[in-house]
Order: C-alpha cells, then sequence, then structure tokens
C-alpha cells in the first residue's frame, strides 16, 4: 500500500516548476499565519476576550469596532480578521493548484480541498464558541481542528520541499510519527484544561483535578519518546543533517515547555503571557514533528522514489 501510493508520485524527484516554487511559498506563508492565529487565539482566551464581541460573524454589528475597542475587543476581532485572511488565502491555494494541476503532483489539489474543508469547518466552530458562550467540548474542537490544519499545511509544505535523503533513519519515521499523536493529544488536554479552568477549579473546589492530572501525566510518555527519538538520530552517524536539525529543535522544544508547564502550575495561570508562550511553544513543537515525519517517511522511502524516477 505504502509503495503503491510513493510510486503515484505523492513525494516529485523531478525539478520543480515554477507554480509549485510559489505554492511552496504560499504554503508555508499560510502556516505562520496559521501558529499566530493560534498564538492569538490562545491570547484571547486567556484574557477572557472570548466573548469581547457578543456577536458573529460581525462585532457590535461592524467590520471594525473603533468605538467599542479595548484591549479584548482588539484581541477578538484580530483573531477573526486574522482566521478570514486565512480562509481567503486557503481559497486561493485551491483555486491555483486547480489552475495548474497539470504542473503540480496529483494529490496536491486534493490536499487542498482538505484543508479547505478544515478551515470552513473550523469557520462554524468559530461562530459557535462564540453563539454557544464557550462551551468547553466547542472550544476544544475548534482547537483540535486548528491543530489539524496546520499539520495538513506542514504536510503540504514538507512534501513540496526538494530533498534528497540518505535511507538512513531506520524507525524515526515510526517515532516521529507517534510523537505527534502523543503531542496531539496532550495539547487536546491542555485545550480541557484552559477551556474547563480546570487548574483553577482543581485547587479552589477540589473539582476537575482528574482532568488536570491527566494532562500532567501526559507530560511523561510524550517526553520520553522524544527523548528516545533524538537518542535515536544522534546515534544515526549518517542521518540527514534536516532531519538532525528538526530532532534538535524538538528536544529544545520539550525541555523549554516542561519548564514553562512547571511555572504555569506554579503561578497557577496567573501570568498570562507565560500562558501563551507555553501554548505556542506546544504548537510549535507538534509542527516540528510533523515536519520531521514528512521528511523522516520520505528518507525511509527514498529508494522507492529514485526507482520511480528512474522509470
Amino acid at each position: 500500500m505504502i509503495e503503491s501510493v510513493f510510486s503515484q508520485g505523492i513525494f516529485p524527484q523531478k525539478e520543480e516548476s515554477t507554480p509549485q516554487k510559489w505554492l511552496r511559498w504560499f504554503v508555508w506563508k499560510i502556516a505562520i499565519a496559521t501558529f499566530l492565529l493560534m498564538a492569538v487565539g490562545s491570547a484571547t482566551r486567556v484574557m477572557n476576550a472570548g466573548l469581547a464581541c457578543p456577536d458573529w460573524p460581525l462585532c457590535y454589528g461592524q467590520l471594525i469596532p473603533t468605538s467599542q475597542m479595548n484591549l479584548q475587543v482588539f484581541l477578538e476581532w484580530f483573531h477573526r480578521l486574522d482566521a478570514a485572511l486565512i480562509g481567503f488565502s486557503t481559497i486561493a491555494l485551491v483555486a491555483l493548484s486547480w489552475w495548474y494541476r497539470q504542473e503540480l503532483p496529483k494529490w496536491l489539489c486534493f490536499a487542498s480541498f482538505f484543508a479547505l474543508f478544515l478551515i470552513v469547518f473550523q469557520g462554524i466552530l468559530g461562530g459557535l464558541t462564540v453563539t454557544q458562550l464557550l462551551r468547553f467540548d466547542i472550544v476544544t474542537a475548534h482547537l483540535g481542528t486548528a491543530f489539524l490544519f496546520l499539520s495538513t499545511l506542514i504536510i503540504i509544505g514538507s512534501a513540496l520541499t526538494p530533498y534528497q535523503g540518505t535511507t538512513t533513519v531506520g524507525k524515526l519515521h515510526w517515532l516521529s510519527l507517534t510523537s505527534v499523536f502523543l503531542i496531539y493529544l496532550q495539547c487536546m488536554l491542555g485545550g480541557l484544561v484552559g477551556s474547563q479552568w480546570a487548574l483553577h477549579q482543581c485547587f479552589d473546589y477540589n473539582q476537575l483535578c482528574t482532568v488536570m492530572n491527566s494532562h500532567i501525566i501526559g507530560v511523561v510518555p510524550s517526553t520520553l519518546l522524544i527523548l528516545i527519538l533524538i537518542m535515536v538520530a544522534w546515534r544515526t552517524p549518517a542521518v540527514h543533517p534536516l532531519i538532525r536539525k528538526l530532532v534538535n529543535i524538538a528536544g529544545i522544544l520539550v525541555i523549554t515547555q516542561i519548564l514553562l508547564g512547571i511555572a504555569t502550575f506554579k503561578l497557577h495561570l496567573q501570568v498570562e503571557p507565560l500562558t501563551v508562550i507555553h501554548h505556542s511553544v506546544g504548537v510549535a513543537l507538534f509542527a516540528t514533528l510533523v515536519a520531521l515525519s514528512v521528511f523522516s517517511w520520505r528518507d525511509q522511502h527514498q529508494d522507492q522514489l529514485t526507482v520511480t524516477s528512474d522509470q
């Protein structure tokens, strides 16, 4: 099954066309904007600004609520503005990938449509978070869909990036893929902690401690797996420099994330910028592992890809 997928040209080996270069650049820019959007979304939640605009999609019935503007309103309004720009950019990505489909990998059209589906679904969830008054399950689903959208963009961008592997990654692709899954679950638990204010509930009323403790315990398996990933990469001298760099970045991010998590726990989420940074580092770690998974998977199947390109 895997070999048949690669034989259809999932990871192109021939020289890039100009549309492919531009689309790759465009996808990475959307991914960066999505990362910033998630950071602003975290700030919106931490600053209790999720309902600063009581209506949707407008804010106080206006495109720009100048008379009501304050920090909370600005965060919620800017979050929606950034989301709209990303939505229109995704529509442009779909249109361009279809228009230049003869010069692009066949899978790109389908991947772009999937990204558009996710961003439309994300917009619906965004509206429901307001109309349903920040219901915790909708807020968590909103966060989870954002992670899926970001990972889709990173997979597309990484798959379009020229790369010549060394076929020395061994089991790194499976380790990195499992790490992505564990970090995603950990981020969802973190989202539940935030959307239900589980830390405050546990400390003040001895409620929702299971949610908070699950997030804390979840640090152990995900951290251990990333440490194993780092050790395997370091013990493989011939591993590609890009993969080694991504592994090192993941190691730095996971250590930083643990320290930030301890700090936010000790300070009871009272320092808003620290909480936002904790969330953003988690997103960066997830994104790094997704990219690592794609490149290590490409490296592992370099032989099949070479045979395909030669044919």
